[in-house]
């Protein structure tokens, strides 16, 4: 098994996941089979318990493991499936050997992070590299580990310690060091400074670790006269110096390394030139360019709780940008804050909401992700109220589902107190509750978790469609609230359509609006399976059906110009108008236009 082993400097957040990923993706061109390890120095068992402002994401893996969303990242490029062993926390370390120590392992020793926790890292890391992922037998070639956080991190001490027993006992020929650093780009003076690079390096060899490769982060190319600086001072051969500058699309970076012969460094330093191929990219520089040139767009309005960071829907972002591409359209993503649709911003913030419902508007189709907690509900809800009504592209995530329920169960039944028993616990028309092996005690690893088998029950429906008319699809999942089996007969007399139940016939997966253009609502969660090239089904029939409403917008909008008719759609009245839900108490370069964040993260 040969190691490849991506740190950080400097600053965090300079994309070690996408250059870890990227890695990934050139030695399988190579002809390498790859597998990948996250090392995340946080106490945490697992992502699962922090809010999204904190890491972003909660990623799901088909064993129910809730991970970083660099996973994610790691799947998306190398199209494989990682299991919650992948990601190694600091937790789920101490928690092992903890065990240990309780069963008697370590009897007459006294326990101590070294040599005790670097073992159980090194243990942890040669197991799980061990284990494939790509649906082959045996192990893969490759492993590529990302350690997380930055080099210097209190925290992360015990893993450097481990990664540097761990280069030693494999051998320089089976580890290589990739080392991430900023070279910033002073304004004033438009000069490259390496000093911030030369101290991480000086730093992560103090600490035993001896990096083979710099791959250094710049607004631009690095100059000839830098490379050859941070080589002398860094002792990292000039060859070895790799650029990673902005890019129009997060595609380019794996091309960006190749471009860079940074394959030929590291097969050099594993000693795999003599059974590398040269490395094959023609699908993935197809796709790259295509997407740079697509002369249409199609605009999707997402109504969300954490739309200020856009990380938080990573996946969902993804999953959009494969369906645009496979339709050959441009992603543009309006950012709605579901709070700025309800009557409370109507009063307090007249602008905001009326930018909110302008977004709305003008969308070709809309997306509800989903989510926990009660802010922000009552505009999902009318989110999905004015798709329903205005035959907009609708699609349900998760909460996005069992909001649309509700929302259909108000309006259609006129059930004006129904809720989520999430929201509203006493609530008399309780259209979602808890589900009853859920723990109300433990919140950690407790939900719905991983992939579960749906199957179809109206054998016509465009979902079935979407996914190939299969009897049964397997998507993986995330939640504690379900629909409420004993009102389905109701909501499906008053004209919705629960075509995808799971193995019991009592658990709703996917409901559908017969008659709607395109709305469509799921319990789970599809995003974390889309992968470029394979876009998820349900993502593929929103992106869809919203190009087809452009079409007819446009037509519509040209026959109004000419009769002379423009009647613009007052937002006030129909919020004013909708129910709320009340609660118990109280890069790819997508464009963002209403947001300050450009998305550029993994594929």
């Amino acid at each position: 098994m040969k190691y490849v082993l991506v740190t950080g400097g400097v600053v965090s957040g300079l994309g070690k996941g996408v250059t870890a990923s990227s890695i990934g993706v050139l030695l399988q061109a190579c002809g390498f089979r790859v597998t990948s390890i996250k090392i995340d120095p946080y106490l945490n068992t697992d992502a699962g318990t922090m809010s999204p402002f904190e890491h972003g994401e909660v990623f799901v893996l088909d064993d129910g493991g809730e991970v970083d969303l660099d996973l994610g990242n790691y799947e998306r490029f190398l199209d494989i499936k990682l299991t919650r062993e992948n990601n190694i926390t600091t937790g789920k370390i101490y928690q092992s050997v903890i065990e240990k120590e309780r069963r008697g392992d370590y009897l007459g020793k006294t326990v101590q992070v070294v040599p005790h926790v670097t073992d159980a890292i090194q243990e942890w890391i040669e197991r799980v590299a061990q284990v494939p992922v790509d649906g082959k037998e045996g192990p893969a070639d490759v492993c590529v580990i990302e350690l997380g956080g930055t080099i210097g991190d209190i925290e992360s001490m015990p893993f450097i310690e481990a990664l540097g027993q761990f280069s030693y006992r494999v051998g320089p020929s089976n580890f290589c060091l990739v080392h991430v650093s900023l070279v910033p780009v002073l304004s004033v003076v438009g000069e490259q400074k390496t000093k911030p690079t030369q101290h991480s390096v000086r730093q992560l060899r103090g600490l035993g670790l001896i990096p083979n490769l710099l791959a250094c982060r710049s607004s631009k190319e690095l100059d000839e006269n830098v490379k050859a600086k941070l080589s002398q001072f860094c002792h990292v051969p000039l060859s070895n110096i790799l650029t990673l500058c902005d890019v129009p699309n997060i595609w380019h970076i794996p091309l960006l390394l190749r471009d860079q012969k940074a394959h030929e460094a590291i097969l050099k330093t594993l000693n795999l030139q003599g059974v590398a191929r040269e490395p094959d990219f023609k699908e993935w520089i197809t796709r790259t360019k295509v997407y740079d040139k697509f002369p249409e767009s199609v605009r999707i309005a997402m109504v969300g709780k954490y739309t200020d960071l856009s990380d938080a829907y990573l996946s969902v972002l993804k999953a959009l940008l494969h369906a645009s591409v496979a339709r050959n359209r441009k992603l543009v993503v309006d950012w709605v804050p579901a709070e700025n649709l309800e009557d409370d911003t109507f009063k307090e913030d007249p602008n905001a909401y009326k930018a909110a419902w302008s977004l709305l508007e003008g969308a070709n189709g809309i997306l509800v992700p989903g989510g926990f907690g009660d802010r922000g509900v009552q505009g999902k809800t009318l989110a999905a109220k004015y798709a329903r009504e205005h035959s907009v592209p609708f699609l349900g995530i998760c909460l996005g589902m069992q909001i649309a329920v509700v929302e259909f169960a108000r309006s259609v039944l006129g059930l004006h107190d129904a809720n989520s028993t999430e929201f509203d616990p006493k609530t008399k028309n309780p259209c979602v509750i808890f589900m009853p092996e859920g723990s109300k005690t433990h919140m950690g690893g407790t939900m719905r978790l991983g992939s579960r088998r749906t199957y179809f029950n109206v054998a016509d429906c465009k979902s079935a469609k979407l996914y190939g008319n299969v009897s049964f699809i397997d998507e993986r999942h995330r939640h504690r609230y379900e629909v409420n089996p004993d009102m389905i007969s109701k909501l499906e007399t008053a004209g919705l359509s629960f075509v995808g139940k799971d193995e019991t016939g009592r658990r709703m997966e996917i409901v559908e609006m017969p008659g709607h253009p395109f709305f469509i609502g799921a319990q789970f969660h599809p995003e974390f399976k889309s992968r470029p090239g394979k876009p998820s089904p349900l993502f593929s029939g929103l992106i869809e059906a919203a190009c087809e409403r452009t079409v007819v917008s446009k037509s519509k909008e040209n026959a109004n110009l000419t009769n002379g008719i423009h009647e613009p759609h007052s937002p006030t009245s129909k919020a004013q108008n909708g129910n709320v839900l009340k609660s118990s108490n109280g890069s790819l370069n997508v464009v963002c236009p209403n947001s300050s964040l450009n998305a550029e993260e993994g594929v």
